[in-house]
């Protein structure tokens, strides 16, 4: 408790004299972080870190999270819920979520701060509830470091004193004219100070150029700071043993790495799954302490989506599930048996 009411202590000096504090900011934070349920994945690992490479629960021991990103925020909204949070929780036994905060075009957080705030929003408080963690994800191909920053601030002070949030400042930078120490590390830094104003602890995990994929290349000058990690992004059709060699030189030079997007197909986000690849991956990341979340809860009509079109917000049966959501289903809740063995 000592270190949410020095921090509210802090916030509320540092603002100037004419503003106004968040109703929902202030009822939230006040709140205090509700304990887990038990036996839940928060219950059980607590505040992550990084120690030696690897992500580690208050024990010290590594965690390996397993989830489901949900869809790009302003293309399916529906998914946005405690319902689908909850049933995700209960019956796939994710033991994380991930919320792709659309930061492109104008339906996105850039032309809709407050709507998009509160879909975030509604998706923490319901991993809060159910005892999982949450990564909320600026989901950009390309900088918007000035609304990055207000975006992931304010979700910093809404719930920067919870356990179980994560950051993912930069979902995917492209690869064409981008270079890492020019541009896209610079824009960490700056994303990574605004973030441990408010919050020193939680999680941040950084893309790297080429679609989160150049993690070696992170490697060689990484971001300086404490719980900083870095995410790489897999399509199993598309990204096989090349791939996993640039992760395993990242690691090899002290990354952390959390895979918060994979898909079972091709890049595009289609085409046919990938069974042998898929299963090399998954190998790969259990043997690593690697966590997953794989694109992703949507109707859209590809094979990367995991429900069919017209899927409502819960309560799927075998019928509203492709291939891939049958197959991921299936994966999550043999991972969650085995850990609670």
């Amino acid at each position: 408790m000592m270190r949410f009411t020095s921090l509210l202590a802090a916030a509320i000096l540092a603002l100037p004299s004419c503003a106004t504090i968040d109703p929902l900011q202030t009822e939230r934070s006040q709140s205090g972080p509700l304990a887990a349920p038990t036996g839940s994945p928060v219950a059980r690992h607590g505040a992550l870190a990084i120690v030696g490479g690897k992500i580690v629960g208050e024990d010290g021991k590594p965690v390996t999270l397993r989830g489901m990103s949900l869809f790009w925020s302003q293309w399916a909204p529906q998914y946005y819920s405690a319902e689908t949070v909850t049933w995700l929780a209960q019956d796939w036994k994710v033991s994380g979520v991930r919320a792709a905060i659309a930061a492109r075009g104008e339906n996105s957080a850039i032309t809709h701060f407050d709507r998009e705030l509160e879909k975030a929003s509604t998706v923490i408080e319901a991993a809060r509830a159910n005892g999982i963690y949450v990564i909320v994800d600026w989901h950009a191909h390309t900088a918007h470091p000035e609304e990055a920053e207000r975006f992931l601030t304010a979700i910093a002070r809404r719930y920067g004193h919870l356990p179980n949030l994560i950051y993912e400042p930069f979902n995917e930078p492209l690869r064409e004219g981008v270079d890492w120490s020019r541009d896209i590390k610079p824009y960490h830094e700056r994303i990574v100070a605004a973030i441990r104003a408010v919050d020193p602890d939680n999680l941040i995990i950084l893309g790297s150029p080429s679609w989160s994929q150049d993690v070696d290349i992170a490697a060689r000058d990484p971001v300086a700071g404490t719980n900083i990690g870095y995410t790489l992004h897999y399509y199993a059709a598309t990204h096989k043993e090349g791939l996993r060699a640039k992760a395993d030189a990242a690691r090899r030079a002290g990354l952390a790495l959390m895979v918060t997007e994979f898909g079972l197909v091709e890049a595009t986000g289609d085409g046919a799954i990938d069974l042998a690849s898929s299963n090399a991956w998954w190998d790969w990341a259990e043997e690593n302490h690697v966590s997953w979340f794989n694109w992703s809860i949507t109707d859209k009509d590809e094979s990367s989506a995991a429900l069919k079109p017209g899927a409502g917000p819960s309560g799927w049966t075998e019928d509203d599930l492709t291939e891939s959501g049958k197959l991921l289903r299936g994966r999550l809740r043999s991972a969650a048996a085995a850990d609670a063995r």
